[in-house]
């Protein structure tokens, strides 16, 4: 790989030949109050990118006041990741290019390549027509225009606050600075990277995304990123009760108070209906090519049970909708009905789920 942004490349050099160079002496000065200034402006900076640059901007997945967004520009000087117009730029050419060569980080070029080294060779063509709904922003386009002030006079600020608290500037440069930048950068790229190789894949199986929790830990919820590729405008990456998303949680708070509003989430019935579309597909793709009896009557087992699950997810989808405008004696009518609808439609998913596995194990392809 030839490098051909030189400044970048000695910009992440020189601060992390500081972390190891100044560590001996932050520990003559460590400070409990060091390691709080730390995880304080780890968190503001790292949920300045999963909450407002990614879900916000990038994929537009709900809407925010003009006081919402400001918190998330100022705080995102924290992370030095770009202004949230460039960010947004270059994330939706992963996502509409992902695993190929137009993907600026493809994990197909290597685990590093999509980690870091993609940051020193990418030259941004950048393409207006992309990001021409965040180019009608007024606060995203003061932010892009002044990102070097947000730059210095966020973390200069940062800095001076963290040297009153812990009465060490050393202190309060290595961790407030140093080390939040590292760490924000590194579980950032770690999604890029780690995020596309390591874990499973629940909802999009031909996708080189996966879902790893322990990345969804240090990234508040966006190491669930196989959901998030199979269903990027969701503003939940992690969609069940469990699933620890810091993100989702902070947005649907935000929701309560009126500072955000058009949340959209898939319903699980359309997130399965994916699934079974793109199973099918997938494994007939897969197959194509056998002709032994037990391919014959997958093919027959797979276009009978997705035709069942279509019928029975569509079926329950028209109750969901008729109980809405249903009066309070047809109410409990159309519930019971529903309830059947779902039963069977869980005893069709289980069936799906056990044939694919089932045909997983038997012609040896990821599932």
């Amino acid at each position: 790989m030839k490098i051909k942004n030189w400044d970048l490349f000695a910009f992440v050099v020189a601060y992390h030949l500081a972390l190891v160079l100044l560590l001996p002496a932050f520990i003559s000065v460590f400070s409990w109050t060091a390691v709080a200034l730390f995880l304080v402006t780890y968190i503001l900076g790292g949920m300045s990118i999963t909450v407002g640059y990614h879900r916000l901007y990038a994929h537009k997945a709900y809407s925010a006041n003009p006081f919402f967004e400001w918190c998330v520009l100022l705080s995102s000087a924290l992370a030095f990741e770009m202004s949230a117009l460039k960010w947004s730029h270059d994330h939706r050419i992963h996502h509409n290019h992902v695993d190929t060569d137009k993907d600026p980080y493809s994990i197909e070029k290597g685990f590093w390549y999509a980690h870091i080294l993609w940051l020193f060779d990418y030259k941004r063509d950048f393409d207006k027509s992309l990001v021409a709904d965040l180019m009608k922003n007024p606060r995203v386009m003061l932010q892009d225009k002044y990102y070097p002030h947000f730059l210095i006079g966020v973390n200069v600020a940062v800095f001076f606050l963290g040297w009153a608290l812990t009465g060490s500037a050393l202190a309060s440069f290595y961790m407030g600075f140093l080390l939040r930048m590292a760490m924000i950068h590194h579980c950032t790229w770690f999604i890029n990277s780690l995020c596309h190789t390591y874990g499973s894949k629940t909802y999009a199986r031909e996708l080189s995304a996966v879902d790893n929790a322990i990345m969804a830990v240090l990234t508040f919820g966006e190491g669930y990123h196989n959901y998030h590729h199979a269903f990027a405008a969701d503003y939940r990456n992690g969609i069940r009760w469990y699933h620890f998303d810091p993100s989702k949680w902070t947005i649907w708070v935000a929701s309560k108070l009126g500072l955000v509003k058009g949340l959209r989430a898939i319903n699980e019935v359309t997130v399965q209906k994916s699934l079974v579309s793109r199973d099918k597909r997938m494994i007939l793709d897969h197959i194509s090519q056998e002709m032994d009896e037990y391919a014959t009557e997958l093919k027959a087992k797979l276009e009978q049970l997705s035709a069942v699950f279509e019928e029975q997810a569509s079926a329950l989808m028209v109750k969901v909708r008729e109980l809405k405008q249903a009066s309070a004696e047809q109410r409990k009518h159309i519930q019971l009905e529903i309830k059947r609808l779902r039963a069977s439609l869980k005893e069709t998913w289980d069936q799906w789920v056990a044939l694919t596995r089932q045909a997983a194990q038997q012609y040896e392809f990821a599932h």
